[in-house]
């Protein structure tokens, strides 16, 4: 898998979400154009994520500050 971005940056899926730039999944850009739109379609049939899951989501990702340093 290649990670060089395609020009899909300024393009918006089908639920107004911003495409972001994305890796080459596959060399054949017909097959890397079908796997995105097949993402794209399983993303936008998925229901809305509920407060707690978007909350258990924010958990998972968190990353507390240590506590500041005295100085000496």
């Amino acid at each position: 898998m290649s990670l060089e971005p395609t020009g899909t940056a300024a393009r918006s899926t089908r639920s107004g979400r911003r495409a972001s730039a994305r890796p080459v999944r596959d060399p054949d850009p017909a097959r890397n154009a079908a796997y995105w739109a097949r993402i794209e379609r399983i993303v936008d049939e998925a229901p809305p994520l509920t407060d707690e899951q978007r909350a258990a989501i924010r958990l998972a990702f968190h990353q507390p500050t240590p506590p500041a340093r005295e100085a000496a």
